[in-house]
């Protein structure tokens, strides 16, 4: 895939423009995206997908800034949301209504009727209960929602378990022995109408076989469900294509790969097909940038402490994620290199990002990037230990522009409400 972060003259550029510029310009820590990156990881899904009715729903949760979704959005992508919030986020990035699937196990009613009247492609139904409401909430409105019903195949992706969505045990969909039977109390529903079905079954998989299993799976649903006389025109084949964190992994299958295998199992069935990738459209497209804050000489090996923590790229801390971590400034062919600890300021021992990584000699002020860290990086950051939320920064070519602002301690603080009664003198 397409690399725009790379060294020219010893500088790391994003795209055309010297990754120091930016950090002059913007102050550290910062998020920094590149739209080629982004353009061209959409690109490889929609060509993949050419010979197939299809449409490519990016998943909102990976990265959700308003000018990232309406990049893509652009580039003709749909949306997979799970929440109200982000439902609001796609509108607002000017995706119309019918390019918009609403995901996620917990809809509320007020979410419901906020999509159905701003418009959606389809809900993704995830339990009877929420089946029943929808229908109850779109009746009140005067109108039918269109639906797919999320199977829990008890497939195990062979991924994190905290990102494992497919299983038995995993809180989403509606298990295999269950679905005829909600497919038959959604055609008794008034305020229901089937389109199809849905699967997700979790995030970061790097093997087509559960893949396979699922969409297997789907092919033969899809005829039990027709010979019930539900209509299914719509595959929603969820999301989860893995990338490569490590460089020495084995690579992880492409979207041309797995785009045949959906062609194989389910292309004779007549339906279109959704797919909604995240993690691999926006995740090797982003990179965390860092100052280092002091060289501590340690008790093993010395602690690099930087500006960035744990409250800004919070993956290291869940999950003991991986991040590849480079200077930005070349070190010198054949220059030494030390195993270090590379912590964040947080009080918290978990705020650790790698432990005896192998990097050049570095000192106070120098500048790191963290790599692929554009999904699941600014989404999930907070404010603990009142810090403030970093900037956003998406590349075009030679120019930068500033899409989240760097939010103020002020900001945060004034979000508090101090009652009259502890004011009073």
């Amino acid at each position: 895939m397409t690399d725009e972060f790379q060294y020219r003259d010893g500088i790391l550029h994003a795209e055309d423009v010297p990754i120091p510029e930016i950090a002059k310009a913007v102050g550290t820590p910062f998020y920094l995206y590149s739209s080629r990156m982004f353009a061209a990881n959409l690109g490889a899904f929609q060509s993949a997908l050419s010979g197939i009715d299809h449409l490519v729903c990016y998943s909102v949760k990976a990265n959700s800034n308003v000018a990232v979704l309406r990049l893509l959005g652009n580039l003709g992508a749909g949306m997979d949301v799970v929440s109200g919030g982000e439902y609001v986020r796609a509108r607002a990035a000017g995706i119309p209504g019918d390019r918009i699937v609403f995901s996620g196990v917990g809809k509320t009613r007020d979410e419901m009727a906020a999509a159905l009247g701003g418009g959606i492609r389809h809900f993704n139904v995830e339990s009877e209960p929420e089946l029943r409401l929808l229908s109850e909430v779109a009746e009140s409105h005067g109108t039918v929602a269109p639906i797919a019903i999320r199977i829990n195949p008890d497939v195990d992706p062979g991924t994190h378990e905290k990102i494992s969505t497919g299983k038995s045990g995993d809180k989403f969909g509606i298990p295999v022995s269950r679905v005829r039977d909600a497919y038959r109390e959604a055609g008794q529903l008034p305020g229901i109408r089937v389109v199809g079905i849905d699967v997700h079954i979790g995030s970061q998989v790097m093997d087509l076989a559960p893949f396979r299993r699922v969409f297997r799976l789907l092919a033969d649903l899809t005829r039990v469900l027709r010979e019930d006389g539900h209509e299914i025109r719509r595959i929603d084949a969820g999301g989860g294509l893995g990338i490569n964190y490590r460089p020495a992994e084995d690579p992880a299958p492409s979207p041309a790969e797995y785009c045949a295998l959906l062609a194989d199992t389910l292309g004779h069935l007549g339906v279109e097909i959704d797919v909604e990738p995240g993690r691999f459209i926006s995740g090797n497209a982003g990179v965390m940038v860092s100052s280092v804050l002091y060289r501590k000489t340690g008790e093993a090996r010395d602690i690099l402490v930087l500006d960035s923590a744990m409250n800004d790229l919070l993956r290291p801390a869940m999950y003991g994620a991986y991040h590849e971590i480079e200077p930005v400034i070349a070190p010198a062919e054949n220059g030494r290199t030390s195993a270090v600890d590379i912590v964040g300021p947080i009080c918290e021992s978990g705020d650790t990002f790698a432990r005896g990584r192998e990097l050049p000699q570095l000192s106070d002020g120098d500048l790191l990037v963290f790599r692929s860290t554009g999904a699941y990086g600014a989404v999930m950051a907070s404010g603990y230990n009142s810090r403030p939320l970093i900037p956003e920064v998406l590349v075009n070519g030679e120019e930068f522009f500033v899409i989240r602002a760097r939010i103020p301690v002020e900001d945060l603080i004034n979000r508090d409400i101090v009652p009259e009664w502890l004011t009073a003198s």
